[in-house]
């Protein structure tokens, strides 16, 4: 069973979708179901995660929807204003949403501390009653933070991003290597293996340049904390799904059959809880 643990649906809005730059030019247009589906079957991926690229609650109800009409959607990533005074209210409504997974707030950019404010780290903490997941989106440079944030909520099932977004164009290794080895420590915190493509130079990367990126992170990991995520179609404005994929299937050769489904598939249906 393989599992697309992170990837995304639009219908695109060129005023909402703004981080959708001219130079993205291959996804600024629709991207749903129907489009994900011949692309999974023929990489041979059985389901996906699909994650909310959107920071508002129709973005939540919108994947909701597809996810429903969709089987091969198995779970949603969703959003929700983690400072709100009624979040308990809301979380208690969205909980009756079997497909319905967890929640994620792009946090990547903002200003320093954004992680750390009573409300927000109260708010995460409030999944748990409902047993949520948080998908922590962050730069690299936000590691220290995730870190002291993350450390505060013991509880919470924390999966980070897109390995963090290093500079993988520039081949830069530290601060990065050493901050993701000091958040892996915290048991609580998994790791998608997804977005690569896009921090290296788009459509002129070679497989090589991932490796060290990959051996730090499943040497803080380990496999059974790991879990594969395309970042479909974001991916598609650095190449096709297949060689981003291809990537973390070509590093996994040195692998037991055993660490290849678990990252490939059994993690991420473990974390979220997946019906499978």
């Amino acid at each position: 069973m393989t599992i697309d643990a992170h990837q995304h649906f639009w219908i695109f809005d060129e005023e909402r979708d703004s981080w959708i730059t001219p130079d993205m030019k291959v996804i600024r247009r629709n991207f749903l179901p129907e489009d994900l589906w011949p692309v999974l079957k023929a990489n041979k991926v059985d389901g996906c995660v699909a994650v909310q690229a959107s920071q508002n609650d129709a973005e939540t109800e919108f994947l909701l929807h597809l996810a429903e009409a969709n089987d091969f959607v198995r779970g949603v990533v969703g959003w929700v204003d983690l400072k709100a005074v009624n979040l308990y209210d809301q979380l208690e409504r969205y909980s009756q949403f079997e497909k319905l997974k967890g929640f994620r707030h792009v946090a990547q950019g903002q200003p320093e501390g954004f992680l750390l404010q009573p409300e927000f780290i109260r708010g995460v903490g409030t999944l748990v009653a409902f047993d949520f997941t948080y998908d922590i989106l962050i730069y690299q440079n936000q590691l220290k933070e995730a870190f002291n944030f993350a450390v505060k909520l013991p509880n919470v099932h924390f999966v980070l991003d897109h390995i963090a977004k290093p500079l993988i164009k520039a081949q830069e290794l530290q601060p990065w290597a050493d901050d993701i080895r000091r958040l892996a420590e915290l048991p609580n915190v998994h790791c998608k293996v997804s977005g690569m493509v896009t921090e290296a130079t788009w459509m002129h990367w070679e497989k090589a340049d991932f490796r060290p990126y990959l051996d730090v992170v499943f040497e803080a990991f380990g496999t059974e904390r790991i879990m594969y995520g395309s970042d479909w179609p974001v991916c598609l404005v650095a190449g096709e799904y297949e060689g981003a994929k291809g990537i973390l299937t070509d590093y996994l050769s040195m692998f037991s059959d055993d660490e290849v489904r678990d990252v490939m598939g059994n993690n991420a249906r473990r974390f979220y809880n997946l019906d499978i």
